[in-house]
């Protein structure tokens, strides 16, 4: 299986590369990126530059043109994958039926990969990428078990299938959530952007943090409690009459404990969420899922304690162990 790691930056990039990644994601400095904050990602020519230092190291660079395009205006998005195939990347990584028939279209020797944007989660959808537009590789959603993978694996054998192994944890199929785009009016399907920064706010009130989105409450922190990033599905709120994390916990996944049941259910790869993360997190994740891969090929098939690689720092960001059903 390969490692196939996050960059939202170059320095992110340039530290996945020397930490042994097998493959590298990035995106633009636009909404075709699912990942459109401020501060990251690539311009064109840093790109093409990322494209270069990956070739150049044995790496395979992937570019992610992962939102859906507008419906009076997709040129952006056939820029962006112009733009990807002209610095000769490894594959770009679409969700939009659209975007991806253009890129087949305009590009076929281009390799697709369809995004966990997409949501194909059965193997009719993936058939249906597959035959349409010649998509060789499906990234799974984070909603599916193992032996759901393993059964599309199996009935899919000539697409190869990606799974998030470590990094956030989210219990919406991917694609379709509206959560973000009903408190903001801005949505990481279409903007890139969920619970973006623009409409946070922190207030204090007396002895309590309270971290809003918008016109919404996300989370009251009381004395010694650290504010967290007011993501709206992990925030803490009250609904008949008990208090808590209502759509889910903000933890980090960490399946590395399932790296075996993944390699028998026929995974090609397995994908480290991240690239809003510093090169440090970068360095440390995916030098701690090489070595536990490593331990588990010297193993026999069998893992060695992956927790030994992985703790330590803030690589699972004070919470691990949370692995897949």
């Amino acid at each position: 299986m390969e490692l196939v790691c996050p960059a939202g930056t170059p320095a992110a990039l340039s530290a996945a590369v020397e930490a042994g990644a097998d493959a590298v994601y990035f995106g633009f400095r636009d909404r075709t990126n699912a990942r459109n904050f401020p501060g990251l990602n690539f311009s064109p020519k840093e790109a093409g530059d990322a494209v270069a230092l990956c070739r150049a190291r044995g790496v395979r660079p992937m570019i992610a043109i992962n939102t859906y395009a507008d419906a009076g205006d997709d040129r952006i998005w056939r820029r962006a994958v112009d733009i990807a195939a002209e610095a000769g990347v490894h594959a770009v990584i679409l969700c939009d039926m659209g975007v991806a028939a253009y890129a087949a279209e305009r590009h076929p020797g281009l390799r697709l990969h369809l995004s966990v944007q997409a949501s194909a989660s059965n193997p009719a959808a993936v058939r249906f990428y597959r035959d349409a537009f010649g998509v060789r590789r499906v990234v799974l959603p984070r909603v599916l078990t193992v032996p759901q993978i393993a059964a599309l694996t199996e009935a899919v054998p000539d697409v190869e299938t990606e799974v998030f192994v470590f990094g956030g944890l989210c219990v919406m199929a991917e694609g379709r959530c509206a959560l973000s785009s009903y408190a903001t009016g801005l949505s990481p399907n279409k903007d890139g952007v969920c619970s973006p920064a623009s409409h946070v706010r922190y207030e204090q009130e007396g002895e309590v943090m309270v971290s809003r989105l918008g016109e919404w409450t996300i989370n009251r922190f009381g004395p010694g409690e650290q504010a967290g990033y007011p993501t709206l599905c992990k925030g803490r709120f009250r609904a008949r009459g008990r208090e808590g994390h209502l759509f889910e916990d903000p933890v980090s996944l960490d399946a590395s404990a399932l790296l075996p049941d993944f390699a028998a259910a026929g995974v090609t790869a397995l994908k480290i969420e991240g690239r809003q993360r510093g090169k440090a997190y970068v360095a440390q994740v995916v030098r701690g899922l090489k070595a536990a891969m490593a331990g588990m090929t010297s193993a026999g098939g069998r893992a060695t304690d992956p927790k030994a690689f992985l703790e330590g720092g803030q690589a699972t960001t004070g919470a691990y162990a949370r692995g897949w059903q």
